[in-house]
Formats: structure tokens, C-alpha cells, sequence
């Protein structure tokens, strides 16, 4: 059973972007997906389609104007916005980062995986799992080129 909604996806690469789409696209065709530059894109997307929020929001971390951190502070500070899930989806593998975003409020913290076969892993264990459940599909998933961790 899948769990269709819009996944948005938070990041300034365009070639990062493009392929986490095709990937999505093959786990299950009839997700929405959306994808914006920066946290001002994101917020101002938010805000201007409030009747149909994402199901789940990956987002990068170092953006310009508005990095992921900042943007992740401001979702999860609007009553609104604050219920949903965010998965930080980047390259950096700071202990800092990870520590500071959990605390902030994403669900997990995902190292963009070197190997779309584990990308694939991943979008398809997030789309055919409720979201409540995500954190333990998350923790038991085998995604060797990518690190993840579960708030």
C-alpha cells in the first residue's frame, strides 16, 4: 500500500533535485512531487497552499537565503506548518548539524546516498509506510551509502 501525497523537496541543486524526482517517479508514479530552491521558496509555497500541505518535506541544508535550518525553525514554529514531517536530506555529516536539526524538530537525517539503488531504498520505504511508523522504517533500513538518523 502506498502513501501518496506531495513530497517537496528543499535543495538549490538542480541536478540532486532532478534525480530524487526520477527515483520518486519509479517507486510510485502517482506521488506529487515539488521542488523549490531555498526556504524562502518553500515558506512561500507553504503559505500559499495551505489547504493542501506535503506529506513529508525533504530539505537540504545549505541553501542560499534561507538554509535548511532556518527554514526547518520557522515550519516547525508556525502552528500551521508544524506537523509536518521533515527529513533532512543533504550532504553534510556534522554531528552539529544532525544534533542541531533533530532538536529543531526533522524526523530523521539522511546523508544524500552516493548510489540510487539506495535512494530508491529509501523513497520506497518512505512511500509504502505510514509516516507514523517512518522513524522505525528508517532505523531498519539498508542504505549502505547513505548515513541516517531517526529523531
Amino acid at each position: 500500500m502506498n502513501y501518496k501525497g506531495l513530497y517537496i523537496l528543499v535543495d538549490d541543486d538542480l541536478d540532486d533535485s532532478m534525480l530524487f524526482e526520477e527515483v520518486l517517479k519509479e517507486v510510485d508514479k502517482t506521488i506529487s512531487f515539488k521542488h523549490v530552491l531555498n526556504g524562502v521558496e518553500a515558506i512561500k509555497f507553504l503559505q500559499s497552499n495551505t489547504d493542501s500541505l506535503p506529506l513529508v518535506m525533504f530539505m537540504d541544508l545549505n541553501m542560499p537565503g534561507m538554509d535548511g535550518k532556518e527554514c526547518l525553525k520557522e515550519i516547525k514554529s508556525n502552528p500551521l506548518f508544524k506537523d509536518i514531517p521533515v527529513i533532512m536530506y543533504t550532504t553534510s555529516s556534522q554531528p552539529k548539524d544532525m544534533e542541531e536539526t533533530m532538536k529543531q524538530g526533522a524526523i530523521g537525517y539522511i546523508t544524500k546516498p552516493s548510489s540510487l539503488k539506495d535512494l530508491k531504498t529509501i523513497l520506497a520505504a518512505i512511500a509504502n509506510n505510514p509516516l507514523k511508523d517512518i522513524r522505525n522504517v528508517l532505523k531498519n533500513l539498508n542504505a549502505p551509502s547513505a548515513f541516517i538518523v531517526v529523531n
